[in-house]
């Protein structure tokens, strides 16, 4: 399976927030919407706080 990049996720839980804002939504729609915008949102920040990571340990193999 293709892990997908930061952008991507960043971009669908756009796209999942233009349709809540749908006044034609059901309920159980936007339920469903919103448990998948976030968690597009909460993959998006462990891809940055893996990044975050892996940039600070370079860092300070640079340092020493």
């Amino acid at each position: 399976m293709k892990e997908v990049d930061f952008e991507t996720k960043l971009e669908s839980a756009k796209e999942i927030l233009q349709k809540l804002n749908n006044p034609e939504i059901t309920l159980n729609d936007s339920i469903k919407l919103y448990k998948e915008g976030k968690s597009k949102l909460l993959e998006a920040t462990n891809l940055l706080e893996k990044v975050k990571l892996e940039y600070e340990e370079y860092q300070d193999k640079e340092e020493h």
